[in-house]
Order: C-alpha cells, then structure tokens, then sequence
C-alpha cells in the first residue's frame, strides 16, 4: 500500500509535540523534514538542532528533505543526528555517487530529489543506488505552489524505468499532494505521498490526515514500497 509522510514544516512550530502525537496516533509512521538553505532554495527553514530535537522526541521515522547546496557537506551529519532516510538534490552537486554512499555507510536509506524541471535522464547513472526518488510536482516553497499537472507522466515514466530495470527504489511525491489527488498519483506509481498544508492547514488535521491513509491505502497502485 501506499504511504503518507505528513511534512511537519506545515505544522504550527509552537506545537511540534502535538503535531507528532497526532501524526503516530493517527497511523502514520513517517515525517517528513524540509532543510532548506535560503541559496538552492529561497526559503530558510530549519537545520541540525531541530532534527537532533526530534530524534529525541519522536520514534516516527525521519525523512529528511535536503534542499541546500552541496549536500555532500552536511548529509552524513543529519544521518547521525539521527534522520532515518536523506534525500539530496540531483541539481545541487556534482558528486551524487559518494553522497549516496556516505548516506548508506552511516546507517540511513540514500534518496535522490528532483525539481519539476529536471529530467528523469539525469539520474540514469544512479537509479540502482536510491531507496528514493522524490519528484517534487510543484516549485518549492513554503508558500503553497499549483501542482504541476504534467507531473503524473513523470511519475509513470520513473515507475516504468524501475520496473524495466527490476530495481526496487520508492517514488516520493511532494507538492500539490491532495485529497483530490491520492488515488491519481498513487495509480501512476507513487508509493510515498508527502503533504504538509493538506493535513495541517484543514480544520480538522486529524481527520484529515485519516482520510489522507484510508485512500493511499486502498487506491490501486502500480508499484509498492
């Protein structure tokens, strides 16, 4: 089936503990972290002692998002302060094969990130050493983007690449994810769905991020983690 890493930048930061007690209550079994420098990214969000932080208050599993430049700098670091899979971008570094390496050798799952404009051909050197792909389908940003429609083809054409390449990666989705898009982007092979405004900007985060499982969960999907 397929999952939902609520993404915890979209909470209320003076309720953390509140936000991660309703997100394992709930069922969810990953959070997700956005680490953004303010240069590769134009938002600043949070670092190390945020991470460190919740390593101590949560056994959630850690997804942690790393949008900064030359992540090769500071991957191995978020794996010891305990972030249990690390994504990097392919566009911010030349040196995706040691990156990925190090984020295994430390203990961690190694995922690849892509902007919606960067083409899937950019990691042919690469796809048999991720656990991830994440395929952010609307422009970065704290400040809610549209979902990029053309977006799906690009997740079926990642599913069709692993499936002929009998590789066993997970298709990340982040940005523009809905209720209203579940069972889409689940169909074209998605198997983890990020969403942070959705759950925490809802009346009722709770119940929604209920209904976001129940249909991850149940919508007939391509692939699997």
């Amino acid at each position: 089936m397929a999952l939902i890493a609520p993404s915890l930048l979209a909470a209320d930061f003076s309720r953390l503990a509140d936000a991660l007690e309703m997100i394992k209550s709930v069922g969810a079994t990953t959070v997700h972290v956005d680490v953004a420098d303010g240069h590769f990214s134009p938002d600043l969000t949070v670092g190390q002692p945020v991470i460190r932080s919740l390593r101590n208050s949560t056994d959630l599993a850690l997804d942690v998002h790393l949008l900064i430049e030359r992540p090769e700098r500071y991957a191995a670091e978020f794996v010891d302060l305990g972030a249990d899979r690390v994504s990097v971008h392919a566009e911010a570094t030349t040196n995706l094969h040691p990156v990925l390496a190090e984020i295994r050798a430390r203990g961690a799952k190694a995922g690849v990130a892509l902007n919606p404009s960067t083409p899937l051909e950019a990691l042919e050197e690469v796809l048999g050493e991720l656990d991830t792909l994440t395929l952010l389908t609307a422009d970065p940003g704290l400040k809610e983007q549209p979902f990029i429609p053309g977006s799906l083809d690009k997740i079926r054409r990642a599913a069709k690449a692993r499936d002929e390449r009998q590789l066993r990666f997970a298709i990340q989705v982040e940005g523009g994810v809905s209720l209203e898009r579940v069972e889409e982007m689940v169909q074209a092979g998605a198997d983890i769905l990020v969403a942070g405004s959705a759950i925490f900007h809802y009346e009722n985060p709770r119940a929604r991020l209920a209904d976001l499982i129940r249909l991850a969960a149940t919508a007939r999907q391509t692939s699997k983690v």
